[in-house]
């Protein structure tokens, strides 16, 4: 008896049978009249308007059934049409259920699939390759090796489509061994060369970060193709090898092989990892020519390009002239806009994108709260990071981890402290973020601590955690802490990150070890010009302004470009040995030789060269004449220069200005104070005294710390809370007994009290610097330098009694004041007195 399948009549659509497919003929409209004897089918029209077919071979007639009209509804669902194979009594041939296997796969029904391949009375090779071909697909490549492994005791060949499956396999398990192993195999099937295989073992190679093997794959190819040499440039953009990927895509040119939207894309990307802007700048060319220009992918690419090189017309123009952005184009837009301090605009943009109803992503928060980093912006920060948890992006942790860095940089620690405690998954960016979140903002013990807890998480720091942490033990002088910091650098084979090995040049200086500085500076493998301005910098702050000098030289001899940081370690270091004449050239230089327009740091610095030089008329001429509004830096560097050559008349006028700048400050009254001191103007100390009563002004206590056995001890003037206190003042007293034996008079000039003059001596004795010496006397190891970190300027008699407590006890003394290192050796400092 005939066997009758039923499947609804479609009007509109076109059915086409196997024969009339070959030979370009169309379907006949009139459905009725359509014969298909080919296949063994004959159709006739019902009553109720379906197809019916008769075939003296059911399962050769569905399985062309199903291959013929796919447009069939019943047919998009595999299980509807395996239902109705079984209803209809019809036993499943190789071909039909091979077929059933493959819509199985391909819908992601892999369970049904192999249920069906299992049940298979006879299989041939198709059978296997779909069923492994599914699970390699779907990422189970434990049950595809699974089915290999039964194959090949079966005694069977693998086919050219059943090997690119196992390294598909492979490629999802991660596992480069077994995959080199199935390449052998293919070698010794001689269908290594096919082009499959060859992409797929390209692919696990590159995703597996051996990018030799992917190459030598790809050379042994037979030919090519355009999925091949794309996935080949990808990896090449992947590890962040340029200029390599950029030749492969021009030898593709030279073979008349035409790229496709995605090459381009990840030829640009490739040029971006190396900021290589005019190549980029030809491939754009070659994507206008070609037409490619449009697709979204490569516009987001080219975005990418021009933002990373700083190009940000261009990056406007390319995104203006898109057809069509997705998230990835504007998003990279606002990032870009945010990288270059241009918040106002990413913030427009990002206006933008909300009203075009293209929904931001995580990157996309990310760039725009980079964008809110700066206390002007904070109140639109606070309106993102609503929208931030109307979008069910509060989880986030790329989101979350931007979050901290917005609030840590407008110095709201307590925000982003409580949104890090709130995350219920911490990963290293997160840490780091909370790191240098409390290292930007002066909590250097925090970061510490938190740096700690970080690594007894098991997780490890990378470069960017690195670079915070020594900031931190920098800021707090910690060199034993920092000592440690470079040994797990070496350790853990980021002595190759520039921005971790510039932080340790900097933390070395700061922590009052220039030799050890410089030595990290001679064995960095690459320089940029953060590199050298951090060992310029730390030269100038520890008084040797001549080697600060004669390395800014060696900088420019290496081509590198300085930048308005770079003068502002040259200016300082002229400022710091009174290089006046050097002092005036370079500030010179830097408009007519490099186009640099001085700032307010330069001025200052200027002031200070010239005021520490006596030349204060020229001084207040700079400050008269300059083109910017002097602030507090300005005048509070002319006060201390009046302070030291007792010029009355500057010192009222420069008092004037910095107490209208700053009527709250108690560091410029106690600033006044002491200038005034110094000329003996005990009535105008009065006057001050008591403008500070009235106006309420709080004075908050200077400190000095110094680190033992890995804890930092901080004092304060006349502090006894100190658990071995009455140790340190007994050390003071014996120190100041034998300093007057060698001639030591306290200056009493420098004491601001109206008291008895023996009060007056002992509160001179109990400065805090002078406190912490005499701990790190009694704590530290007689061969060991003592390094006091103390947040204001160390004051005169300070300065004399440490050079004479270096001779006594022979130990050097290392002084870190707010200006700069002071190195007390054999009763000499290295300033030379000129501070």
């Amino acid at each position: 008896m005939a066997w009758v399948a039923t499947v609804p009549l479609h009007p509109h659509s076109q059915i086409t049978t196997t024969r009339q497919r070959l030979s370009g003929s169309s379907t006949p409209q009139s459905y009725t009249q359509t014969s298909i004897a080919h296949t063994g089918v004959y159709k006739t029209t019902s009553e109720n308007g379906k197809l019916r077919f008769t075939a003296p071979d059911e399962n050769y007639t569905y399985f062309h059934l199903l291959q013929d009209y796919p447009s069939i509804k019943s047919i998009e669902n595999p299980r509807k049409s395996h239902a109705h194979i079984i209803k209809k009594g019809i036993e499943a041939g190789v071909s039909l259920s091979n077929y059933l296997i493959r819509c199985y796969v391909k819908s992601g029904e892999l369970e049904d699939a192999r249920r069906l391949f299992d049940k298979m009375p006879e299989r041939d090779i198709s059978s296997w390759g779909h069923i492994i071909a599914g699970y390699a697909k779907n990422r189970c490549g434990f049950e595809a090796f699974e089915l290999i492994c039964l194959l090949r005791r079966h005694s069977r060949e693998l086919s050219e489509f059943i090997i690119t499956s196992a390294v598909h396999a492979c490629t999802s398990l991660d596992d480069e061994e077994q995959g080199k192993q199935v390449h052998a195999y293919a070698i010794k099937s001689r269908l290594a060369c096919g082009v499959g295989i060859g992409t797929a073992l390209i692919t696990m190679y590159l995703k597996s970060g051996n990018i030799d093997y992917a190459r030598k794959v790809f050379d042994k190819m037979s030919k090519p193709n355009i999925v091949s040499c794309t996935a080949m440039i990808g990896g090449y953009a992947k590890n962040q090898l340029g200029e390599e990927a950029f030749q492969l895509f021009s030898a593709m040119r030279c073979s008349e092989q035409i790229p496709n939207q995605f090459t381009f894309a990840s030829v640009l990307s490739a040029l971006t990892a190396i900021g290589d802007l005019e190549k980029g700048k030809g491939v754009h060319a070659h994507a206008i020519k070609t037409g490619f220009q449009i697709y979204v992918c490569v516009g987001s690419a080219l975005v990418t390009l021009y933002v990373k090189c700083g190009s940000m017309d261009d990056a406007f123009k390319v995104f203006e002239d898109m057809p069509t952005r997705n998230v990835v184009s504007w998003t990279a837009m606002i990032a870009g806009y945010a990288q270059n301090k241009c918040g106002e605009e990413a913030l427009r943009l990002f206006t933008c994108m909300l009203r075009t109803r293209v929904k931001p992503n995580e990157f996309t928060f990310s760039g725009v709260l980079s964008a809110c980093s700066t206390q002007s912006a904070l109140r639109q920060g606070k309106e993102v990071h609503a929208q931030i948890v109307r979008n069910g992006f509060q989880s986030n942790l790329i989101v979350s981890s931007a979050l901290i860095t917005m609030y840590s940089s407008c110095s709201i620690t307590e925000y982003a402290r409580s949104i890090f405690e709130r995350m219920t998954e911490l990963n290293t960016v997160a840490w780091t973020a909370m790191i240098a979140g409390y290292a930007q903002n002066g909590q250097s013990e925090e970061a510490l601590k938190q740096f700690i807890k970080m690594r007894q998480k098991g997780l490890k720091p990378n470069q960017f955690a690195f670079a915070s942490v020594l900031r931190a033990c920098a800021s707090l002088a910690n060199l034993g802490q920092g000592k440690q910091l470079h040994a797990f650098l070496v350790k853990t084979r980021f002595m190759s990150d520039i921005s971790a090995t510039n932080a340790l040049v900097t933390m070395y200086a700061k922590c009052g070890s220039i030799d050890d500085a410089h030595d990290a500076f001679n064995e960095m493998p690459d320089r940029d010009l953060v590199s050298w301005n951090a060992i310029i910098a730390g030269y100038a702050q520890h008084g040797n302004g001549r080697k600060a000098l004669q390395i800014f030289q060696q900088m420019q001899r290496t081509g590198i470009r300085p930048d308005h940081i770079t003068f502002v370690g040259v200016l300082s270091a002229c400022s710091k040995v009174g290089l006046v004449e050097k002092g005036r050239y370079y500030f010179g230089t830097m408009s007519q030789e490099h186009g640099i327009i001085p700032c307010l740091e330069h001025y200052t610095c200027m002031v200070d060269l010239l005021g520490r030089a006596g030349l204060l008329d020229e001084a207040k001429e700079v400050i008269d004449e300059m083109p910017l509004k002097p602030d507090v830096r300005v005048w509070r560097a002319l006060l201390r220069a009046c302070r030291i050559h007792g010029d009355m008349k500057l010192i009222e006028s420069a008092a004037e200005c910095l107490l209208k700048l700053e009527p709250d400050n108690a560091s410029t009254y106690m600033l006044l104070s002491k200038a005034y001191a110094a000329t003996e103007r005990w009535d105008l100390v009065e006057k001050i005294r008591k403008m500070i009563e009235d106006r309420g002004v709080k004075k908050k206590p200077g400190w000095s710390c110094i680190e033992v056995n890995k804890h930092v001890h901080t004092f304060i003037a006349g502090d006894r809370a100190h658990p071995q206190a009455d140790e340190i003042y007994a050390k003071i007293e014996e120190l100041r007994w034998k300093m007057e034996e060698v001639g030591y008079v306290p200056n009493m000039k420098l004491v601001l009290h109206d008291v008895e003059e023996e009060q007056n001596e002992q509160l001179l004795c109990y400065h805090s610097e002078k406190l912490a010496i005499a701990f790190g006397l009694l704590r530290t190891s007689s061969e060991m330098p003592i390094r006091v970190v103390k947040d204001l300027r160390v004051c005169g008699d300070c300065h004399a009694a440490s050079k004479l407590i270096s001779k006594i006890v022979g130990r050097e003394i290392v002084l870190r004041d707010t200006n700069q290192f002071h190195h007390f050796k054999d009763g000499f400092c290295s300033c030379g007195d000129y501070w």
